[in-house]
């Protein structure tokens, strides 16, 4: 544990000394936190000394405007591998607190799309301290970045502004997405890795208390034509390659068993295969600005904020329900499935309205021979009995003779006061008898009807 708290503190003077060689610069002192702890963040993902010195030394920093609300300066190195941010001393002073823990964690799982900090520094120089943090490049330079976005899941002023918009290549915001893009449409193994990955990081950052951090998303938009004068850059693709670096490395689980060793000649660079609409897309993400722990002024500036705003729209939130509202965003309006048996499930279903209408007509065909039948029972029932016609009926009792005598004339007396009602009321409606005959309705019940069964059988 000494290894994450151990200082080493370097003067080095204008003219000179027997360790330091002679520079043009004021005389400076030079700080390195967690020297040993950070060589071995540097080893596990692959990166010697000697190349990162080589790095950061041989050429001149490239310097990078700022997109965000804070005041700290961004620098590229040449080789496209390492970005160096100035951070101010209470970050520096989390982020030693929260080595330790991380460390574990990346040990454990180098695969991830949280930042990867190779080294912590401090330069003092006229009184005037200046920090350092060098992290890993999210963005190559090897292709451009069609659309950039600073996205946190939150509502509350995500708009980029003016002054941002009128940049060559501006970084959108939140609500800038959601009126520019329809949302980033992956397959679905790589849809659940990548959000099974963000769930993960989302919930380290949640024990360490973490929050107001942000995803940072570059878009490349793959055209024939692009795709020939994309590749401005090919220092990176003749230098070293850092372990796990790429989009596409930091999302595949170990389960996956293979590593996906870099190509010198790839020139998707590792970002991950997206569509949008009918355009393919490469794409490149990862988490940024983690150092930001929920603080008494933190929680101060929460409670500020929701007074005139909606609490749940603001950035800074509690760590538990800024994880959720972060994945939620994410998973449900940034990233989304494709779904490939479309095709398949519309021939399903056109298959499955024939197999309905054929199995309608089966149905409905006997039932249309059931009301023939019916029909010409009826028929039958007014024609006189007559044992010569009908040789096949049996002569009946009288009692039974007279019941249907009975019922027959109830049934005239049925129709005809229909045929009255349906005079007056100058409706036009078919009576179809059935098999049942009807009583005339009694004075308690004037709206109930009675059936009359007549059977017949042979003795």
């Amino acid at each position: 544990m000494q290894d994450f708290y151990m200082v080493e503190s370097v003067f080095l003077p204008s003219e000179g000394s027997n360790m330091t060689p002679a520079h043009h610069f004021p005389d400076f002192r030079l700080k390195t936190y967690a020297p040993l702890a950070f060589r071995y963040f540097r080893e596990l993902f692959g990166i010697k000394a000697d190349d990162y010195l080589y790095s950061i030394c041989n050429e001149p920093l490239i310097e990078l405007s700022n997109p965000g609300a804070s005041s700290s300066w961004f620098y590229l190195t040449s080789d496209d591998e390492f970005i160096i941010k100035t951070v101010q001393h209470k970050e520096a002073e989390f982020l030693q607190k929260l080595l330790p823990g991380y460390y574990m964690n990346l040990n454990q799982n180098p695969r991830t799309l949280l930042p990867k900090f190779y080294g912590l520094y401090c330069i003092q120089c006229a009184g005037v301290n200046i920090r350092l943090v060098v992290m890993n490049n999210v963005l190559p330079r090897a292709l451009k970045m069609h659309y950039k976005y600073d996205l946190k899941g939150s509502t509350y002023k995500r708009h980029a502004s003016r002054k941002e918009r009128a940049k060559s290549s501006p970084t959108f915001k939140d609500l800038d997405f959601q009126e520019m893009l329809e949302g980033l449409h992956f397959d679905g193994d790589t849809y659940s890795a990548l959000m099974k990955t963000l769930q993960r990081d989302c919930r380290v950052l949640e024990s360490f208390k973490i929050m107001d951090y942000s995803l940072l998303l570059g878009v490349h938009v793959l055209d024939k034509s692009l795709e020939r004068g994309a590749r401005g850059d090919s220092k990176r693709l003749n230098s070293q390659r850092v372990l796990y670096s790429t989009a596409l490395e930091s999302i595949q689980g170990e389960g996956d068993g293979k590593v996906a060793e870099p190509v010198a000649d790839d020139n998707t660079m590792g970002g991950i295969p997206a569509k949008h609409k009918d355009e393919k897309l490469l794409i490149f993400l990862g988490i940024i600005d983690i150092l930001q722990s929920y603080r008494l002024i933190k929680k101060m500036e929460h409670s500020w904020k929701a007074l005139v705003h909606d609490g749940d729209t603001v950035s800074v939130h509690r760590p538990g329900f800024y994880a959720d509202r972060f994945l939620n965003f994410m998973g449900g309006t940034v990233f989304k499935k494709i779904h490939p048996l479309r095709g398949a499930s519309s021939k399903r279903k056109r298959s499955s309205i024939h197999a309905m209408r054929s199995a309608s007509q089966e149905v409905l065909s006997p039932q249309k021979e059931k009301d023939e039948r019916k029909a010409q029972s009826m028929e039958c029932l007014d024609r006189p009995l007559s044992s010569s016609k009908h040789p096949d009926l049996v002569t009946l009792p009288k009692s039974i003779k007279q019941a249907v005598s009975f019922s027959s004339s109830a049934l005239q007396t049925i129709k005809k006061d229909l045929e009255e009602h349906l005079e007056n009321s100058a409706s036009c409606m078919t009576v179809a008898l059935d098999d049942t005959v009807p009583f005339p309705p009694t004075q308690g019940s004037p709206d109930s009807v009675h059936d009359v069964y007549l059977t017949g059988g042979r003795r």
